[in-house]
């Protein structure tokens, strides 16, 4: 599954001053609910209930959020890049500068595992991680994110 599938130029951001791990859900939902007309708060609270099962911060300052929607017509994506760590609870108890959401439609089985095995392949990848933490060009990280694919395909 290819990322730029899953991700729009505008569901990626470098952002700042985020104070909790709830204002950088609240976002991440704001942002999904922009660039794929979903709604915010059925986002939010969608990202809080899995949350709620456990964090899903995966370690070495990575966080997957995830959560399923019925508005959603596919799985769709939002990458920040934090520009100060965050704590997560992530299971490294490290705190998270980069989080990719993944938003999905409540009946697409698969799909949601497939795009969350893809997501969470590219951001175990320190090379990668190295990168995005290198720029705060959203367009760059876009690149960075997508066209990482394309190059191992080659």
């Amino acid at each position: 599954m290819e990322l730029a599938s899953l991700l729009t130029p505008a569901a990626v951001k470098s952002i700042g001053g985020m104070t909790s791990k709830k204002r950088l859900l609240q976002e991440l939902a704001e942002i999904a609910a922009d660039c794929y007309g979903i709604s915010a708060d059925d986002a939010v609270e969608a990202l809080q209930d899995r949350e709620s099962i456990g964090p899903t911060g995966v370690g070495e300052g990575v966080a997957l959020p995830h959560a399923r929607l019925g508005t959603l017509s596919k799985v769709s994506g939002v990458f920040l890049r934090l520009e100060r760590p965050l704590p997560f609870d992530s299971i490294d108890r490290q705190p998270v500068d980069l989080v990719f959401a993944l938003f999905a439609p409540d009946d697409c089985g698969v799909a949601h595992l497939k795009a969350l095995a893809a997501v969470s392949r590219i951001m175990r990848n320190s090379s990668t991680c190295a990168k995005l933490r290198a720029n705060d060009d959203p367009d760059t990280l876009y690149t960075i994110l997508t066209d990482l694919q394309n190059t191992k395909a080659a």
